[in-house]
């Protein structure tokens, strides 16, 4: 613990900022080495500030303290930095990295031939930059708009440090808003929440209170509705009933209710929410939830009720045909399907792994593009879809691939006036596909044509809003196909024979564990020893038994998050064992994650301009500190993300089984202990699992298993699709 020494030296100081040698973007707490004139050695000081760069000139007022551990240190209560005016500190800040486009190299360039006018050649002549040796047309305008952009960055930084708040989103917030920022922020505190991803309500509400936003305040608890309401999508809700959302927001806004419920009616009024009856209960809805669950009803009954166009089929000729050019004979259960999915424009058909999905849709493809039948197949993430294109021999793509995304707006091109160009759409995977994304496909499908929904509804459901296949199979307004035999080459399979009777119920054979099978459970008690076997299976024993790579072939799936069986402790550690850091590589820390090359990361928000989407997993194959890049590979595309947007990944080593939806992957190892029992459901155990295709490896409390596969409740989500879909059916 640090204790106060004599005041030997003053209480403020002011020098050069020689090294930053800490500073957390969340809290602004910096530990700064500091050049001050008289003093031989580098002074130490630690406090708190928006920013700081190497190269400024920084004024400190506080106490001397001596760390036992780092010694006597400037603790400062009051820290201000201005730019540098030497060229010593010129020189050192302009290396800093803080400008894209210029690092050591070229700040010792530009100080040599501008001096201490460089920032003025910065501002007013960037031209010239072009005099420097190096420097062409394009570096010129990289560093003319990173200076400009960091010049208002660091305003906002300022601004919101002044009112208490994290400034880690300052980048995101001027990518947001532009120049602008500061006075769109200050018109609406609030808009922060809504449209920066890492910015919660009380982040949020904590400027608008500096600001003088009465507690009470309309305009605060209209934000606090719409906050709760958005909060509820991502537990998969698509609307609240009204008591539990004034209750919510009550709560959240710590006021009484009559100022929420005058906000609620203002709301309505202005058609920011939307009110409805489902059911006895009056519900309330974001409207852009309540319009998708419309469509999605009208055009699910459309389909429902009409023939396909497709040409006469003699169906008993078509099953043969198809079973000589497969090589294999189809099950009664198969035929029946194949027969009613030539008969009717819209089919769902579900079950487990090995029961012969696959070969389903392949054997239906097969006979109506023999009779030129114009088939589109997509999944929604890329991994679903590559082996959806695999299993049916033809091309397949994402969903929002298909419905091509504009880049400027990331709305969708394909819609009802420019639909897809196809007589029949399969989408694969349906159990992850949410409300608003069904909506847009269904937006984007010829009314001329016929759908295919695919999906095991077993497995947890979307991610998003919504439970659009549970729903959509338990109407009853539409011919499912649930297949249900477990075919003899499957059947060979533990991990497809540990699935279904985890789905069924059962406790997993485990009495005796076959060392050639491909599923195994390795059994300890405390969390400890858990992670410990988890990292030693996955760095050591999976590899050399395998032959499988730990970072492209193994992927460990958690229930949950956090607790010491999380994904944020284990990707820690599994950074550390397979891909440590070396002196010889740059890395970044970023939102209180650090990345370098080698580091295995996932998308978690869908970007349209840079066309990659939440759960896209990939790894990073370049980090360059002066143009502040760093470059992921995904399948055989890079992507470049400023140091700025890295909020949008997280390291993958370990992810939630949530987030494992619609991949596949060789090989997955899943830690389970009581600690977790609040994920612990059936449903979360029965997709992990299926996600390994070659192997699965089971690690923790038999126990914990036991709890999970009890526990089948199905999970509730306030959505209105399955009631419009009884209610349109009833009122035709």
């Amino acid at each position: 613990m640090p204790t106060e020494v004599s005041r030997v030296f003053p209480d403020s100081l002011s020098g050069l900022v020689e090294r930053v040698t800490f500073f957390n973007e969340d809290s602004g707490f910096a530990v700064l080495q500091v050049k001050v004139k008289g003093h031989r050695d580098l002074v130490t000081v630690v406090g708190s500030l928006p920013s700081v760069s190497a190269g400024e000139w920084l004024t400190a007022e506080g106490r001397w303290v001596q760390d036992r551990e780092y010694g006597r240190q400037l603790r400062a209560e009051i820290l201000t930095c201005t730019p540098p005016t030497t060229r010593e500190g010129i020189e050192k800040y302009l290396a800093s990295g803080m400008i894209k486009g210029i690092g050591p190299v070229y700040a010792s360039k530009l100080v040599a031939r501008f001096g201490e006018g460089i920032f003025d050649i910065i501002d007013g002549c960037s031209a010239r930059l072009e005099e420097v040796e190096g420097i062409g047309p394009k570096r010129r305008r990289l560093i003319k708009a990173a200076w400009a952009e960091q010049k208002v960055v660091r305003e906002i930084m300022v601004f919101l440090h002044s009112h208490g708040v994290s400034t880690s989103r300052a980048t995101r917030i001027y990518r947001t808003y532009g120049e602008q920022a500061i006075e769109v922020v200050r018109a609406n505190p609030y808009a922060l929440a809504r449209d920066i991803a890492g910015i919660g309500f009380k982040s949020a509400d904590q400027i608008a209170s500096r600001l003088g936003v009465p507690p009470d305040s309309l305009q605060r608890a209209m934000a606090g509705l719409s906050h709760v309401l958005l909060e509820a999508t991502q537990d998969g809700h698509c609307a609240l009933p009204r008591e539990t959302l004034l209750e919510r927001a009550g709560q959240l806004l710590s006021v009484a209710l009559a100022p929420v419920e005058t906000a609620l009616q203002r709301a309505l009024a202005a058609g920011e929410l939307a009110e409805e009856t489902i059911g006895a209960e009056s519900w309330v809805f974001l409207p852009a939830l309540r319009r998708a669950e419309e469509t999605i009803a009208a055009r699910i009954l459309e389909l429902g009720e009409g023939a396909p166009a497709y040409p006469a089929i003699d169906r008993e000729k078509a099953c043969a045909w198809c079973e000589g050019k497969m090589g294999k004979a189809l099950a009664a259960s198969q035929r029946a399907a194949l027969d009613q999915a030539l008969r009717a424009r819209l089919v769902v058909i579900t079950g487990g792994p090995g029961v012969g999905k696959t070969t389903l849709v392949r054997a239906i493809l097969m006979v109506l593009r023999a009779k030129g039948i114009r088939c589109v197949l997509c999944a929604p993430t890329g991994r679903a879809a590559k082996r959806l294109a695999e299993a049916a021999g033809q091309e397949a793509s994402t969903i929002h691939r298909l419905l091509e995304v504009h880049p400027g707006t990331g709305r969708f091109i394909r819609n009802e006036e420019h639909p897809i160009d196809a007589e029949l759409l399969v989408v694969d995977e349906c159990s992850m596909v949410d409300v608003p994304l069904m909506a847009h496909v269904l937006r984007a499908l010829p009314h001329g044509a016929s759908l295919l929904m695919v999906g095991d509804v077993d497995q947890l459901p979307s991610v998003g809003p919504g439970m659009v296949l549970r729903h959509v199979i338990e109407s009853g307004r539409v011919p499912v196909v649930r297949l249900t035999e477990v075919f003899r080459q499957a059947a060979g399979s533990r991990i497809i024979t540990t699935a279904h009777r985890i789905n069924e119920g059962l406790f997993p054979e485990l009495s005796a564990q076959d060392p050639a099978s491909d599923f195994f459970f390795i059994e300890r008690q405390d969390p400890e020893s858990i992670a410990a076997t988890l990292i030693e299976v996955v760095r050591r024993r999976i590899p050399a038994r395998f032959g499988l790579d730990p970072l492209q072939d193994v992927q460990v799936l958690c229930p949950m998050n956090r607790n010491s069986l999380g994904t944020h402790e284990l990707n820690r550690q599994l950074q550390q064992a397979l891909n440590p850091p070396r002196s010889d590589r740059p890395a970044i820390e970023k939102f209180g994650v650090r990345y370098q090359c080698g580091d295995k990361v996932m998308q978690i928000q869908n970007d349209y301009d840079k066309d990659v989407f939440n759960g896209d997993i990939g790894q990073v194959t370049r980090l360059d500190p002066v143009e502040r890049e760093l470059a992921v590979r995904f399948d055989q595309r890079e992507v470049v993300y400023d140091f700025g947007e890295l909020d949008e990944l997280v390291l993958a080593y370990a992810i939630t089984i949530h987030k494992s939806q619609g991949s596949e992957f060789p090989a997955v190892v899943i830690p389970l202990a009581t600690q977790q029992y609040v994920l612990l459901q059936r449903n979360l155990v029965y997709t992990g699992v299926t996600r390994g295709k070659r192997l699965v490896v089971l690690i923790g409390q038999k126990r914990a298993l036991a709890m999970a596969i009890r526990n089948n409740r199905t999970e509730h989500r306030f959505s209105g699709l399955l009631e419009r879909l009884a209610r349109r059916a009833s009122d035709q």
